[in-house]
């Protein structure tokens, strides 16, 4: 059996697929309508290797499943509500589960410091906004590692950022574009991905076009964020002294 639970704030499989959410109309549907016809032959295998991998927290776990409905996305997302550090998504009918490692959270907290500190010492204002759900009913809902506000407060967020670990990077972006988020960066192997929306589609960019970002330096980004790994000072002194 595939397990999920919650245990000292750890996370291990515990009977996902039997766990029953009840409606406020009284009545119970079990989770496993979403996945049956996708694992029912390898949910013995699958629910192993899963509950192995849980147990290295320092890789993220991402499960996904397709062909599924909004409303079984809302199930899922309600059964979970409370779950700290679990992360789910929802775009065209595919249902993304994703708990983050230690070193996706890692990455995710230095970029984040570091793209705050450059638009504290700019005199911009922003609005800070994690890993909040973005959400347009019925069509796509995501979860970013960071976001943020520049300025005023809009419908969605003016800039999203993924950690990647796991594939799927490019797939992103498409539940991104439904959600209108304006510019979008990807962290994957020690490289800035930067995407910025036009009308047809988000464009692959080599500096962000925010006009409050505009002047940030993604390769010294890249180069303090991979320096944090073997010290955070010296790379918080060196992205200091390069924007001054």
């Amino acid at each position: 059996m595939v397990h999920y639970a919650i245990m000292q704030k750890e996370f291990f499989f515990e009977n996902l697929f039997g766990i029953a959410i009840e409606t406020s109309a009284g009545k119970t549907i079990p989770v496993r309508i979403i996945a049956e016809q996708h694992i029912q032959s390898k949910k013995e295998r699958l629910g192993k290797s899963i509950t192995m991998q849980l147990l290295n927290k320092m890789i993220d776990q991402r499960i996904v499943y397709n062909n599924c409905t909004w409303e079984q996305f809302k199930l899922i997302q309600q059964g979970f509500e409370g779950c700290s550090g679990l992360r789910l998504f929802y775009y065209n009918g595919t249902i993304e589960l994703l708990m983050p490692g230690e070193d996706h959270e890692f990455f995710k907290t230095i970029i984040g410091f570091l793209i705050e500190f450059f638009l504290a010492e700019k005199g911009v204002e922003f609005i800070p906004a994690g890993s909040m759900t973005q959400e347009r009913q019925g069509i796509a809902s995501a979860q970013a590692d960071e976001s943020y506000w520049i300025g005023q407060k809009r419908s969605f967020p003016d800039l999203s950022i993924e950690v990647v670990f796991t594939s799927g990077g490019l797939n992103k972006l498409d539940r991104y574009q439904a959600l209108g988020v304006p510019e979008v960066w990807f962290w994957e192997d020690g490289v800035f991905t930067l995407y910025h929306l036009q009308e047809d589609g988000y464009r692959r960019i080599d500096r962000s076009e925010l006009p409050t970002l505009m002047d940030l330096d993604i390769d010294l980004l890249t180069r303090c964020v991979l320096m944090a790994q073997t010290s955070r000072v010296e790379a918080f002194r060196e992205f200091r002294r390069a924007i001054a």
